[in-house]
């Protein structure tokens, strides 16, 4: 018989679980599980032709950071409780007041970056069949809010959400969301609102609701989605999709279609916001090969908006550049190729080129820009380092009427499972 995991719980919790059998023995602390990821990130960006008020000519820093995530299960019964717990932690390796900034470690008063930093966040759930509500440190993953872990640490959110899929295919979410803690902040703060690559400081909004839902269909091969989004007093938003898989002989072809469109909201803090935004991405893949084309256009008076600072899906955003800024329209193009098919498990790569014109800078001329990345990804797949994951990215993006970027990225990731 295999022998279950054996959990040492501190003497008074031992204690007091003892007072409710059921509930220690039938899934709260039974149907609980940790992991401990620990990733080493150095970030490195440098800039010419600067544009814009900040004149630093390059971000670089490196640092350290621990992520412990706990899922309690449940107490018994047809509704069930429990509590979930993130952990965060990062460290600085090496910065400097003139290559600070880059989003990996807080900024402080003198301009320079935090020794450490470290956030804890508790979320208390409860499940009645299919759906369940939480309440407290959240990660949203939505199509209006798309959880955006780019940097050393991930970002998060504090209020309430609740999922639902008690219908076969249709999974539905909504929430209400009061503050958020950013990627290289400990705090919670109140939310901020970006126009295409614009930090909008000078508005903040108390709240982000969101509602909406995915429903699969045609065996799973298809896909429908319909979101609202709303930053309060700053914009309301709203997001259809849709996501086809077409088997062809050897080749598994996809497309991935979506619409936005944006109004401001409320006391409209910002002013006026009238966007639209397109994209349409087309893929084909055979064997270890993966081809993408996209198109993405945006449309109306001003850039695509979304909650500082997160990427979204939109088919060409890519963490450099978004190509979302007014009236753009870009083109991508992608090559993918997974090394298994080569007998080299755990090895990949992706090559991009995405191209943008058409963007109305508001100082007389046509703004254009262009971006390559190159990302090569390794798992260690044996020995004492099995699953070690090493990531590289290097991007060369230009513009000219945004500052130039030259980016390398070195990530470093291992992850324990606890229990």
């Amino acid at each position: 018989m295999k022998k279950k995991p054996c959990v040492l719980l501190p003497v008074g919790l031992t204690a007091g679980l003892a007072q409710f059998p059921a509930l220690a023995g039938e899934g709260l602390i039974e149907g609980a599980s940790a992991t401990l990821q620990a990733r080493t990130y150095y970030f490195s960006r440098d800039y010419s032709d600067i544009v814009g008020a900040s004149q630093q000519s390059k971000a670089e820093e490196w640092a350290q950071g621990f992520i412990l995530n706990f899922k309690s299960g449940y107490t018994p019964g047809p509704l069930g409780f429990g509590v979930d717990a993130l952990g965060l932690l990062g460290i600085k390796l090496d910065s400097s007041p003139e290559r600070g900034n880059s989003g990996l470690l807080p900024v402080q008063d003198d301009g320079r970056a935090a020794d450490e930093y470290s956030r804890l966040g508790l979320t208390l759930k409860a499940r009645l069949s299919k759906t369940e509500l939480r309440v407290g440190e959240l990660q949203p993953n939505l199509p209006v809010l798309t959880f955006s872990d780019i940097r050393l640490l991930p970002p998060s959110y504090q209020g309430l959400g609740i999922t639902s899929g008690e219908i076969d295919g249709l999974s539905l979410q909504a929430g209400h969301l009061t503050s958020t803690s950013l990627r290289n902040e400990a705090g919670d703060d109140r939310m901020l609102a970006m126009l295409g690559h614009l930090p909008q400081r000078q508005a903040s909004s108390d709240a982000f609701n969101y509602v909406g839902g995915d429903y699969q269909f045609n065996a799973g091969r298809s896909s429908l989605s319909l979101w609202y989004g709303q930053l309060e007093d700053i914009y309301a938003q709203g997001f259809v999709g849709l996501k086809h898989s077409q088997a062809l002989g050897d080749w598994l072809l996809g497309a991935n279609l979506g619409y936005y469109s944006a109004r401001e909201d409320g006391q409209g803090r910002l002013g006026e916001i009238d966007n639209r935004a397109f994209f349409a991405l087309l893929s084909a893949r055979r064997g270890g090969h993966a081809f993408h084309l996209g198109y993405q256009g945006i449309y109306g008076d001003q850039a695509f908006p979304r909650v500082f600072a997160n990427i979204t899906p939109l088919g060409n955003e890519v963490p450099t550049f978004e190509f979302a800024s007014a009236d753009e329209r870009s083109w991508q193009v992608r090559y993918d190729y997974d090394f298994a098919a080569l007998g080299l498990p755990g090895l990949s790569s992706t090559l991009r080129y995405i191209r943008g014109d058409n963007v109305d800078t508001g100082l007389g001329y046509e703004g254009r820009d262009r971006e390559r990345d190159l990302d090569i990804a390794y798992v260690v797949q044996s020995g004492a380092l099995r699953g070690l994951g090493i990531r590289l990215r290097n991007v060369a993006a230009r513009s000219n009427y945004r500052s130039d970027i030259d980016e390398n990225r070195l990530i470093l990731s291992y992850t324990w499972s606890l229990f």
